[in-house]
């Protein structure tokens, strides 16, 4: 008997598409862009750089493999940077640097990891790697499209001065883009702060190989309740730490986000 069903071509002799028109002119020229004209409009293809490819790459594999729990935590920067403010009051306007506490939030994140060793590791085939090394990766903008996150070394062994001077000479250097191999690949933990850009609180995601990341929120003006009851304007920033569920439960992930906020709070040095 013969077969009446229709006969498809195998897939590798099928034609190739028709290319869409180019676009006309007017449209915006992008150096490495290709553009084309479609129902949508004028659609410009942009390749990625190797860069962005690789933060592609992990992005997509973090969501795909870490199971991720969020804490968010509001922490009172006001002392600290009442205290740096003063400090700089002195210094000449063109050397007063702006308040700000990243030198101390990463200082902070350094101590807790190491009150708290197992959010300083790597989970790999049912197993904790836990690191001996404290080493912070400060994610910073090399240029408008590609972000990078270069490593504090050994951060919990700095001062909070030594740490707010690498930090700018790693965003000098990401700027630059002369950032070293080891410099983007040896964090243990990462800060990622967003605080100049307006963004109340935002949830970062955790990077492949390592078990959290702490997001930092913009300072926000609010009324507090001091202890003698009067009411008073703080700045305050929300923390948001994301951290990998295989590894940290949440009383675990709690007292670590705990642990990095009370100092920050307090008017001990770190």
């Amino acid at each position: 008997m013969s077969d009446s069903s229709p006969r498809h071509p195998p897939l590798d002799t099928l034609p190739e598409p028709e290319p869409e028109a180019p676009a006309g002119r007017g449209g915006a020229e992008v150096a490495g862009a290709d553009t084309v004209t479609t129902a949508r409009g004028q659609t410009i293809e942009i390749e990625l750089t190797r860069a962005q490819h690789t933060f592609a790459r992990r992005v997509a594999e973090s969501q795909a493999t870490i199971p991720q729990l969020t804490l968010r935590a509001e922490v009172d920067l006001e002392s600290r940077l009442a205290a740096h403010e003063h400090a700089t009051a002195s210094a000449p306007a063109e050397q007063a640097a702006p308040a700000t506490c990243t030198g101390e939030i990463v200082k902070a994140c350094a101590l807790a990891l190491r009150e708290h060793p197992r959010v300083n590791s790597t989970y790999r085939d049912g197993r904790v790697l836990v690191h001996s090394r404290v080493n912070v990766g400060v994610a910073v903008t090399g240029d408008e499209t590609e972000l990078v996150t270069p490593t504090v070394f050994d951060a919990d062994r700095l001062t909070v001065e030594e740490t707010a001077r690498e930090i700018d000479h790693l965003r000098v250097r990401a700027l630059e883009g002369i950032l070293s191999p080891p410099e983007l690949s040896g964090a243990t933990f990462t800060v990622f702060d967003l605080s100049a850009f307006g963004v109340d609180s935002f949830t970062a995601t955790v990077p492949p190989g390592q078990t959290a990341i702490l997001a930092i929120g913009s300072l926000r003006s609010r009324p507090v309740a001091l202890d003698d009851g009067r009411l008073a304007v703080h700045r305050i920033a929300t923390l948001t730490l994301s951290c990998d569920h295989r590894v940290l439960y949440g009383a675990d992930a709690a007292r670590f986000l705990t642990r990095i906020r009370e100092p920050l709070e307090a008017s001990a040095v770190l």
